[in-house]
């Protein structure tokens, strides 16, 4: 959580007031009934995890922020010496030692990261092994000692800050080692500096999942829900000094290709045809595989389908020509050997630079 220093109000105030009067867009509403922080909100029903075996080691292609024996790869917020102090192998937030921030900066993430509460438990509520995960340095997942201590939903442990409280309560006792296992995936502004997808968070809490790939409304604030802001594509990650003495170790992180949901078509596509039914009737029957295995072909309209008892009951066959078919949204083809009146004798199934012929028996 945010410190609870109470900010100036009259530039919020001014902000607020040229939204209204100008109808600017990208000032985060809250997008549920429920008001930030707010304690009649239904809790997250307790899980208790299963036992863990931790700490976890990291990959082949993991960047180790924090491996027990130095804090070389952070840095304080001006990017002085880190002021956290190493005991037995763990970092430790002191009294005004401030945010950790990576030295490195980071965009898409699968971050890993270990944390223990402080034991004797002290204080109540969000002054409670308080601290949290800050990504690019605005988008927080909640670090809370939540443990049979009662808080507000949206800023207990694993929340992401004052917007979407976890799905349960995976927390473990005070002083028992927690995992995060983290997928960021950080906003994304067009040219003009406009939102174009906003920032998304998956967290599993001590093998549990508890974010389910979330849409951050914005940068995650203490009492406020802010707009997004365009800003660099990589930024720090930040561990959180909130004045209580939690501790971290195994940090490691993964950096993540962009979203997978687009790229350039093939160039290399083969032209479609269209066969007349009578064309297509000819290629209907069954066709033996030399294993003994069956593939029926029919006809639906303007296409061949593909039948078989075992896989997938039907795929339609698309023509390219009077004898080759591509098996639709699939990288499979099926290639009919045909005599000199235009017949099929059989064909040969290709996929995965394997092949496998047939012969027509019906």
């Amino acid at each position: 959580m945010h410190s609870t220093r109470i900010p100036n109000l009259r530039p919020m105030l001014t902000c607020a007031a040229l939204i209204v009067c100008q109808g600017l867009s990208g000032y985060a509403q809250t997008p549920t009934k429920w008001k930030a922080h707010d304690l009649a909100r239904p809790r997250p029903p307790i899980v208790t995890p299963a036992l863990q075996k931790l700490s976890v080691p990291p990959p082949s292609d993991a960047v180790v922020l924090f491996d027990g024996r130095h804090l070389s790869h952070w840095q304080s917020e001006d990017g002085s010496p880190a002021k956290w102090v190493i005991r037995d192998d763990t970092i430790e937030s002191v009294p005004d030692s401030g945010y950790l921030y990576s030295v490195r900066s980071f965009g898409d993430v699968q971050l890993h990261v270990e944390w223990a509460a402080p034991v004797p438990a002290e204080g109540s509520g969000q002054g409670r092994g308080n601290s949290g995960v800050f990504f690019m340095t605005k988008y927080e997942v909640q670090v809370l000692d939540s443990y049979k201590n009662d808080t507000y939903p949206d800023g207990q442990a694993a929340a992401v800050y004052g917007q979407h409280p976890p799905l349960v309560n995976a927390c473990l006792p005070p002083g028992e080692w927690q995992a995060f296992d983290i997928v960021f995936r950080r906003p994304r502004f067009d040219r003009s500096g406009a939102l174009e997808k906003p920032a998304r968070l998956t967290v599993v809490h001590n093998g549990i999942l508890v974010q389910d790939n979330v849409a951050l409304w914005g940068p995650t604030m203490w009492l406020q829900h802010l707009p997004y802001e365009s800003h660099a594509d990589k930024l720090p990650l930040s561990l959180q000094d909130h004045g209580n003495p939690v501790r971290y170790r195994n940090i490691w992180l993964r950096e993540l290709p962009e979203w997978q949901d687009a790229g350039p078509a093939p160039t290399n596509r083969e032209p479609l045809v269209n066969l007349a039914p009578e064309t297509l009737d000819r290629y209907v029957g069954t066709y033996e595989f030399s294993g003994g295995s069956a593939i029926e072909i029919t006809r639906r309209g303007s296409l061949l389908r593909w039948r078989r008892e075992e896989g997938p009951p039907t795929i339609d066959l698309v023509p390219h020509s009077t004898k080759e078919f591509a098996m639709r949204w699939t990288a499979g083809k099926v290639v009919f050997d045909l005599d000199r009146q235009g017949n099929p004798q059989g064909f040969t199934f290709h996929l995965s630079g394997k092949t496998r012929t047939t012969k027509k028996i019906d």
